[in-house]
């Protein structure tokens, strides 16, 4: 079953003065696109909505005995200054090719790291939850994680009124679910469009085949943009086929690019995954406005995260 407008409403409550209400920002070098900045939140991700209303929507005992997840990192971080915040155990099975930046902030706010292949991540977090009795809170694939991603999309719409087009990033799909949910159910003639690094581009085959498809972690393991190497569930895919009006990529070079374009031109740091849906309009604007029938109006980008290296920004912001 799809998440509806008024689950989002709903986990708009469970969030509300708890993650930080995050402002839409612009730039004179680039009046037509303005920028979601969920890189703001306390975590340094978009993450931490879904993660707190999550623990807020279980049971009183469920949540005593704590929660455990497996992420790439900025999920992991939601999930642990959540369950910090709640006073609960958390767990966090992260991939061992994380960035350490992400595993370090991980284990400072609280939680237990368990470094895994990446390919055992999941399978890993469900040992986790059976020999602790933990609850697994999934990176994405949950009505209330999608519910509370979809909260950006509210926010978007109360800042701008009538969009274009919201561009917003894919990974596993949690956040586009969410956002195009809410959007569409509020202002359906804005375009919602879908961004994900070529190298990832999982969730663009399958909408064109018409089936969930999944790529091997070898290969979406390439992008630079760790945070959207996840596949689709079940659950993101059939929201991203109802509500989206489609998925473009882009190439590393664009999204190095666009990390810097956003520091230098929006004073926003943004970690690669972050960058991709910015780097769409930065790079096709032209031909997303043929391809899309985007008219007049402003363009809302979501930079989903800036949690990445030092030296990698340094490097973007040379190039």
């Amino acid at each position: 079953m799809l998440v509806t407008i008024d689950d989002i409403r709903h986990a708009a409550a469970s969030v509300d003065g708890v993650v930080l209400r995050t402002p839409v920002v612009g730039s004179a070098a680039r009046p037509d696109l303005l920028l979601k900045a969920e890189s703001l939140q306390p975590t340094g991700a978009f993450k931490v909505r879904g993660a707190v209303h999550a623990i807020a929507s279980l049971p009183a005992d469920a949540r005593a005995a704590g929660v455990v997840t497996h992420s790439s990192g900025n999920h992991g971080q939601a999930l642990a200054w959540a369950a910090r915040r709640a006073g609960i155990p958390c767990v966090v099975v992260i991939p061992d090719g994380a960035p350490p930046v992400k595993i370090e902030a991980v284990r400072r706010l609280g939680a237990t790291v368990e470094l895994v292949p990446a390919a055992q991540r999941e399978v890993r977090a469900h040992q986790v939850a059976e020999e602790r009795g933990m609850t697994l809170v999934p990176p994405y694939d949950h009505p209330h994680i999608v519910a509370g991603q979809g909260t950006v999309g509210l926010e978007i719409l109360v800042d701008v009124p009538s969009p274009a087009a919201v561009l917003v990033p894919i990974g596993g799909g949690g956040l586009a679910s969410g956002v195009a949910t809410a959007v569409k159910a509020l202002a359906p003639a804005t375009r919602v469009i879908g961004v994900e690094p070529e190298l990832a581009a999982d969730s663009a085959e399958s909408l064109a085949a018409g089936q969930r498809v999944t790529w091997p972690v070898e290969q979406t393991g390439r992008t630079v943009a760790d945070g959207l190497r996840t596949a689709l569930s079940d659950l993101t895919y059939a929201h991203l086929s109802a509500y989206l009006d489609g998925i473009v990529t882009v190439t590393e070079v664009e999204i190095l690019s666009t990390v810097g374009s956003l520091a230098r031109e929006y004073r926003l740091v943004a970690e690669p995954s972050g960058a991709v849906a910015p780097a769409a309009w930065l790079h096709h604007a032209a031909s997303l406005r043929d391809r899309f029938g985007i008219g007049d109006g402003p363009i809302v980008a979501v930079v989903s995260g800036g949690n990445l290296d030092p030296a990698l920004l340094a490097t973007a912001l040379v190039g």
